[in-house]
């Protein structure tokens, strides 16, 4: 679980880095689909956070489900609250609080997934 969470966070970083540069490519023109970025937050996010969520509960095992994924979730939603933010010094990318809106929910529903699968 570790391996496939860590080469996800290198995916999006991955995607973060080629939105920053204007190299997106295939993804730019997937973005062109009404409320496809939106979607693509709240997957991306949500399934971060996830793996992070049972990565975490597999580390932890003695911690309640709860608390890690609270944790881990406000830790991650700090990162790309960061990351939203700092869309506005690139000239390719653009702030938006619908994004990051829905990429808190995508975090919110999937740490809310991972809670109720792992009992």
């Amino acid at each position: 679980m570790k391996w496939l969470t860590v080469l996800f966070v290198l995916f999006i970083i991955l995607i973060i880095i080629l939105a920053d540069t204007g190299s997106l490519g295939i993804f730019y023109h997937i973005n062109r689909i009404p409320y496809a970025d939106k979607a693509g937050h709240f997957i991306l996010y949500g399934t971060l956070a996830l793996l992070i969520d049972l990565t975490l509960f597999r580390s932890f095992p003695s911690l309640s489900r709860k608390r890690v994924a609270v944790i881990g979730g406000l830790i991650l939603a700090l990162l790309i609250g960061l990351e939203e933010f700092s869309q506005q010094y690139f000239s390719s990318r653009t702030f938006s609080l619908m994004d990051l809106t829905a990429s808190y929910l995508g975090l919110v529903f999937f740490s809310w997934l991972a809670v109720k699968t792992q009992r």
